[in-house]
């Protein structure tokens, strides 16, 4: 069995990642996903939060992905993802600053809010830094 599978993750935007991994992790709608050369063919939808590559040699590298699918081939697996970022360019205050700001938006109950679309962007802004998390402590460890 091979060690290795090549991965794509892509946004709406641009191809953010592509090359051989040893294994992924992921949240699916499924469940957690761990997956591996030799994993069965799938489709499913990606929650929004890290995805962990664990690349040829043993590296790890961390993404965020903001929903999509997952996509997996015997030869090759594809992430689609809404919005795609390497883990190391969150804006770490930013994202801490729009969850704060989403969640005051949410408690005034006196304000004319959209509380779908605060509920979606604090969801993001608490993945994203569950994402950033994630890599420091990934960092740390190495």
């Amino acid at each position: 069995m091979a060690s290795t599978i090549l991965c794509s993750i892509v946004s709406a935007e641009q191809e953010i990642f592509s090359g051989l991994v040893e294994r992924i992790s992921a949240t699916g709608t499924i469940g957690e996903l761990g997956i591996y050369p030799g994993h069965a063919p799938l489709l499913t939808g990606v929650k929004r939060g890290p995805v962990r590559l664990v690349l040829e040699g043993g590296e790890e590298e961390i993404f965020f992905a903001s929903g999509g699918y997952i996509e997996i081939q015997p030869t090759q697996i594809t992430i689609l993802a809404d919005t795609a970022i390497r883990a190391d360019d969150i804006d770490e205050l930013a994202a801490a600053e729009a969850e704060k700001k989403a969640q005051q938006a949410l408690g005034d109950q006196k304000s004319e809010v959209d509380f779908a679309r605060v509920t979606a962007d604090l969801q993001e802004q608490a993945a994203m830094l569950r994402t950033v998390r994630k890599y420091r402590e990934q960092k740390n460890r190495s």
